[in-house]
């Protein structure tokens, strides 16, 4: 992961970008501020040897053309280095406030100088292609960091162009097939962020569009992820589809490369568990954790980067939940959250509330609603639907307790999550 930009890096390289010098830069914002600017101003301002004040944001933002809030954030992140290197305390709320600003932050080191076509015409070679898949692999780590609200627009505008790009451009069959692969990528990362942001049907519009991208590229294991994807939405919001699921690993399973079989296999032990097949969901989750344990020297697509044995144990914790088995449930969410970082916050208060309602199946309510306090704290200011729905589930299994203080507490907290959402 790249250490996100505080502002002076920022206005460094969005001027570069514009392939701007640092005099040109003075002379942009002289004229849009009334008053002569000095390229020892600019050169000040991009080594933080002054931070930008609110008037100076709104211009250098207009000669940017970016947004302003994206500038404001940038100042603020560059004050909060300041006073970590000068050992300050951090702001109230320690690492969850820490998680949100890096967060953000992150998503400005995400807006990367677009893919030049060659100066002789409008040609797509092979490395245009590798920029493109590596452009896509950096705005897929923001999904750990920050959710679909914040990263939608951003996914989707880089469908966009990228289609766009194809369109207009020249290019051989092969490298025709390779930028397909792209969009398929690129559909699943504004599918998944869609759907984090409650958008579904924009969701399925983009897993669709991915299905039909990764078959014209003859990428069976993309094919399987986007069915696989459709599945899991599906989950989510109408009835579980068994044979959905089924059909994304057997799509992908003569091609997939351990982690991609791993995950497609997790998947399916979820869609199992949701329709309340227990043999069926502990056969599945096996098959994973087999899948991922075989020796392999072929690469993996990038976007399995974050499968690993822990993401195994907190599918198998979830599905047991779901099942009500929490004396199988307790042990491995227990285990596996307690190394399990704040900075992916939406994801590790989804998981907690697995982990609650584990706890209130085992009738330990007071530990359910400490868990629960814990996931309501990591999704504030969280640009995900996701959590606030799972911690309403929770609270309304809670509230039958609310005589006990330690849930009470829990439910003013729920309720003032849920009222913001």
């Amino acid at each position: 992961m790249h250490e996100p930009l505080s502002i002076g890096p920022l206005l460094r390289r969005q001027r570069q970008v514009l392939g701007r010098s640092q005099s040109e830069q003075a002379e942009v914002l002289s004229e849009l501020a009334g008053r002569a600017v000095t390229r020892n101003e600019v050169s000040r301002w991009e080594s933080e040897a002054r931070l930008l004040t609110p008037y100076w944001q709104q211009h250098y933002a207009n000669s940017l053309s970016v947004p302003v809030a994206e500038l404001r954030r940038a100042v603020a992140a560059a004050k909060a280095q300041r006073r970590l290197s000068r050992g300050e305390p951090r702001p109230e709320g320690g690492d969850v406030h820490r998680r949100a600003f890096l967060g953000t932050l992150a998503g400005l080191a995400a807006s990367l100088p677009a893919v030049p076509l060659s100066a002789g015409g409008r040609r797509i070679g092979a490395a245009h292609t590798e920029q493109l898949l590596a452009r896509t692999a950096r705005l897929r780590r923001l999904d750990d960091f920050l959710g679909g609200a914040d990263t939608y627009r951003l996914y989707a505008q880089e469908l966009y162009q990228t289609s766009r790009l194809v369109r207009v451009a020249g290019m051989t069959s092969a490298q025709r097939q390779a930028c397909t692969v792209v969009i398929a990528e690129q559909a699943q990362l504004a599918g998944w962020a869609a759907f984090d942001a409650g958008m579904h049907r924009e969701a399925e519009e983009h897993y669709l569009t991915s299905l039909e991208a990764a078959k014209e590229a003859e990428d069976a294991a993309l094919a399987g992820n986007a069915l696989s994807f459709l599945a899991y939405q599906r989950v989510s919001v109408e009835r579980p589809s068994v044979e959905m699921a089924t059909a994304s690993y057997a799509t992908a399973q003569a091609t997939a490369t351990p982690r991609v079989r791993a995950l497609l296999l997790e998947r399916l032990a979820w869609t199992h568990a949701v329709a309340g097949q227990a043999q069926e969901t502990e056969r599945a989750l096996a098959q994973a954790d087999e899948a991922l344990r075989v020796p392999s020297d072929r690469p993996e697509p990038d976007w399995v980067y974050w499968v690993d044995e822990d993401e195994l144990q907190i599918m198998a914790g979830r599905c047991w939940t779901r099942l009500r088995r929490p004396l199988r449930a307790v042990p491995v969410l227990e285990g596996v959250l307690s190394r399990y970082s704040d900075t992916h916050a939406r994801d590790k208060s989804m998981y907690l509330t697995s982990l609650a309602h584990a706890y209130v199946d085992a009738g330990e309510v007071e530990q359910a609603a400490v868990v629960t306090m814990r996931a309501t704290e990591l999704a504030s200011g969280l640009g995900s639907v996701r959590p606030a729905v799972r911690i309403a589930e929770v609270a309304g299994r809670l509230r039958r307790h609310r005589s006990l203080p330690a849930v009470a507490t829990t439910l003013d907290a729920a309720d003032g999550l849920t009222a913001r959402a």
